[in-house]
């Protein structure tokens, strides 16, 4: 089975993964929008006692956080420096029911079809191949009446100004060439992968950010960073 992964994407954040849980390096931003993401995933799927698992989970910020508010959690992801990083500040931290593992969104779909209440799928779509591929996996990880959240970057001239001349350039909140604007994702074309793999779109949230104030929140305004929560139907 061919991977759906580029080896580029997957070295480029090899290279940074310890700097994964610097607050101030180069991936402050994500530790920045964490809160608000779990927060809006928590409010929705109820994380306590779920089991869940993150694809595309890096170096575990969100993972671990999932896991701290109680749920059972497995990050998966195919970069193997950021898997060990997760490993390792997950066992300094003292988190438990937490795993991670170096699989792909297919091939565990293959293997525990319906095993998980919610799938967090978040800033990992615009960096692979065929991303209606792992929307088809996330599908069918999900049980029955189970929530699956993504997140990504819109695609239009508003999105290429603000988060690759903005955030890369300009602002510097991110490492030059982290973004590739070809793979930026609209809503409507995620809701389709969405809806093809018999998923409901329950929800759909725009992030914002201030560069002033330094502070991101949720919104109704979807032209750059987007959230969509779905449901797979009981």
């Amino acid at each position: 089975m061919t991977i759906n992964a580029d080896p580029q994407e997957l070295a480029k954040f090899g290279e940074l993964a310890h700097r994964w849980w610097d607050p101030q390096g180069e991936f402050r931003p994500l530790h920045q929008i964490n809160p608000l993401r779990l927060d809006w995933i928590d409010g929705l799927a109820k994380l306590k006692g779920r089991r869940v698992v993150d694809i595309g989970c890096g170096g575990g910020i969100l993972a671990e956080s999932m896991a701290a508010r109680g749920a059972s959690v497995l990050g998966i992801d195919l970069s193997v420096k950021p898997l060990r990083v997760a490993q390792l500040h997950a066992m300094e931290a003292g988190v438990e029911n937490l795993d991670y593992r170096e699989v792909a969104a297919e091939a565990l779909a293959a293997e525990a079809p319906a095993g998980f209440d919610v799938v967090t799928c978040m800033e990992m779509l615009e960096h692979v191949p065929t991303p209606a591929s792992v929307v088809q996996a996330c599908a069918a990880l999900v049980k029955p009446g189970g929530w699956v959240f993504f997140s990504t970057i819109n695609r239009n001239a508003k999105a290429f100004a603000f988060a690759i001349v903005g955030a890369e350039h300009l602002l510097k909140m991110l490492p030059k060439g982290t973004h590739e604007y070809a793979r930026f994702i609209r809503p409507s074309e995620l809701a389709g992968w969405a809806r093809e793999a018999g998923l409901v779109v329950d929800q759909l949230k725009g992030m914002e950010y201030n560069p002033l104030t330094q502070r991101y929140w949720l919104s109704a305004d979807t032209s750059v960073n987007y959230l969509v929560a779905c449901r797979r139907p009981s």
